[in-house]
């Protein structure tokens, strides 16, 4: 899971590339960059990032981002593989200008196999479920005829309850608007 399925624009191979230079670190990538319903400019990149020290590894992503600490949420993931709970932090990152977003998930290093493991678990997925998410992206995507909530509402059907058979358990907290909330 550290190179992709699907072929990553210049902007984003660099983006990685440095972002993983700068970190001295793997960057693991998981979600439909990994599958066929993965659309270019559009769908967001997800990563992971497994670190022994939480705190200088978001310090190098807040100067690498060009962010402020507080836009990092929290968030606590119930593994359906595993039933084992883990913590970590997320950050969205996007840059309207060259089309790329990406969803930056930092786990702790004692995490890894079985998060990889879970995310792994979720990249070979059956034809009619890799159909219905194509077309849910094209008509979000590409027509811009189903609104934002609606396409996540069904997108969440899909794979959590098409895939996992149930609802996954993922809460993050809430990020405050301002830095002294």
């Amino acid at each position: 899971m550290e190179t992709t399925r699907n072929e990553l624009s210049p902007y984003a191979k660099d983006f990685f590339y440095k972002l993983s230079n700068y970190l001295d670190t793997k960057i693991y990538f998981y979600g439909s960059v990994q599958r066929s319903d993965y659309f270019p400019a559009s769908s967001d990149i997800d990563v992971d990032i497994f670190t022994d020290n939480e705190s200088s590894t978001i310090s190098k992503l807040q100067i690498f981002l060009g962010v402020e600490k507080y836009k990092f949420k929290k968030f606590l993931y119930k593994l359906h593989k595993t039933n084992v709970i883990v913590y970590g932090k997320k950050i969205n990152y996007e840059d309207k200008e060259n089309k790329f977003s990406t969803e930056i998930s930092i786990y702790s290093e004692k995490d890894k196999i079985s998060v990889l493991e879970e995310h792994n678990s979720k990249t070979n997925l059956p034809f009619y479920i890799s159909f219905m998410l194509m077309l849910l992206k094209y008509f979000y995507y590409n027509l811009g005829i189903i609104p934002k909530n609606i396409y996540k509402y069904f997108k969440r059907i899909v794979m959590n309850y098409m895939v996992e058979g149930e609802d996954v358990e993922f809460i993050t907290t809430e990020v405050p608007t301002h830095k002294e909330d």
